[in-house]
């Protein structure tokens, strides 16, 4: 009787909120490629945005300070997830430092320190030395340093990769907004202000 009831409520659930999803895909502006095979996602109240970005790329660096605009933009009703890759000649090291800060509730620390550290100070930020350093002056402790070096977080950064690659990214940084809805800077030569508007009309078109 009980699992009866909890089925018709996930039923009326589903019925409530399935013309709202419809009607916020269908009225997306901006720029952007709709995922074929992925799900739009909007719950009527909160928009997942996956950010995948590489603590090399200067399109990354320079789109970081626009993140806070955006988030500004919506309090309380984006929900912001960072996704780090390399490529080439990057370490996947930061990126596992990031995971192993986030864990600990300090992953905009490393996040904002990374990019410090390769763009501003020029260090190696693929250096252990380097990333222990980091980890120390955001409070990290001993334990951070021994779970990097034993690679604690590195199956984390290939299904970052894998995920990249199931979503066809090619290029950073990039968002998949609400499932799928996929935007980058290619669109606007790489001027990460433009995107930065073109991720607020987005986002704006569906939270309304």
């Amino acid at each position: 009787m009980i699992f009866k009831k909890m089925f018709l409520v996930s039923i009326l659930l589903v019925a409530l909120f399935s013309p709202l999803r419809a009607e916020a895909e269908t009225s997306i502006k901006g720029t952007y490629h709709k995922l074929q095979g992925y799900e739009f996602k909007y719950d009527g109240k909160t928009v997942e945005v996956i950010e995948f970005l590489s603590f090399y790329c200067d399109g990354c660096y320079s789109f970081e300070k626009s993140i806070p605009i955006i988030k500004g933009n919506f309090p309380k009703k984006i929900k912001w997830k960072t996704v780090p890759l390399y490529w080439g000649k990057g370490s996947p090291k930061p990126g596992e430092a990031y995971y192993l800060a986030e864990e600990a509730g300090k992953g905009e620390q490393m996040k904002a320190a990374l990019f410090n550290a390769h763009f501003v100070e020029k260090k190696d930020i693929g250096s252990m030395e380097v990333l222990e350093n980091i980890g120390t002056k955001i409070g990290l402790g001993f334990d951070f340093s021994r779970r990097l070096r034993a690679g604690d977080k590195a199956k984390n950064v290939q299904m970052a990769l894998d995920m990249a690659g199931a979503y066809g990214v090619d290029e950073t940084p990039t968002l998949i907004i609400a499932g799928n809805i996929m935007t980058n800077l290619h669109p606007f030569q790489h001027n990460t202000d433009a995107l930065r508007e073109n991720v607020i009309t987005i986002l704006k078109s569906i939270i309304k």
